[in-house]
């Protein structure tokens, strides 16, 4: 009788095409699925979370997994990482109830956006960090996020060609926070919601970056956001400043 399993991934995405497996690419679920072939000699689906784009990182991706085999989880745990490449690791494997699905059970995630802002690029965030050479206003970009919580119809913020059945969803908590490291000052926007559109945390970023370059107000994400149309919207931040931070189950 199969059994479901409730995996716990962290990866550099780099070097990856992303999360779903696509001809002659190298992604994070193409990985794992041949590991997991490789130990069981089964061929088992992996279901995420999300389908982080190429370039996007995780911390905590969750994956569910129908599987036959009898391993224990800490010992199949062990096993994955041992088959797996350097830039991936399995933190954790547990028993899952049973018809848990990764994507249908999630009820948050929290994504988070590094921006290096300053004339010089810090050299060893260059794959974990959106280089900008202009210093930004963090502080209005803070008051302009403002706007973004709560309930709403985020239209504006979803890549075009996507298709979902509501775009409506709740952001419970957007921050924008200045911090140091390795002597380079960095904003870091942490966004959390019970589900999240194709690109709209990017699109969420590049819109904020635009206030806080002066080019618009405080109160301008609020308008994009009431025009319901991706054109009003500020440019889709590149994918290697994000990373998914956290996916919550209830």
């Amino acid at each position: 009788m199969s059994r479901f399993l409730k995996l716990k991934l962290a990866y550099d995405g780099t070097a990856f095409a992303g999360w779903q497996i696509q001809p002659n690419a190298r992604t994070v679920q193409e990985a794992l699925e041949a590991a997991i072939a490789k130990i069981t000699g089964e061929k088992s689906r992996a279901v995420a979370s999300g389908r982080t784009d190429a370039g996007v990182h995780a911390l905590g991706q969750i994956v569910s997994l129908s599987t036959d085999t009898s391993m224990e989880p800490d010992v199949l745990c062990r096993a994955l990482n041992a088959n797996t490449p350097f830039d991936m690791v399995v933190l954790d494997v547990c028993e899952a109830p049973e018809g848990f699905h990764a994507i249908r059970d999630a009820t948050r995630k929290r994504y988070r956006y590094v921006i290096q802002d300053g004339p010089l690029p810090d050299v060893f965030a260059r794959a974990y960090a959106w280089h900008l050479p202009q210093r930004l206003d963090e502080k209005a970009m803070r008051a302009a996020a403002q706007s973004l919580i709560g309930k709403h119809d985020f239209a504006s913020f979803q890549a075009s060609g996507s298709d979902r059945k509501t775009t409506v969803r709740t952001i419970t908590d957007l921050t924008v926070q200045r911090r140091t490291e390795n002597d380079f000052s960095k904003i870091v926007i942490e966004v959390a919601a019970d589900g999240f559109l194709y690109n709209m945390v990017r699109n969420i970023v590049g819109t904020l970056v635009e206030v806080g370059r002066g080019n618009k107000p405080t109160d301008w994400p609020g308008e994009v956001l009431a025009a319901k149309d991706r054109k009003f919207a500020g440019m889709t931040a590149p994918p290697h400043g994000l990373v998914l931070v956290k996916v919550d189950y209830d």
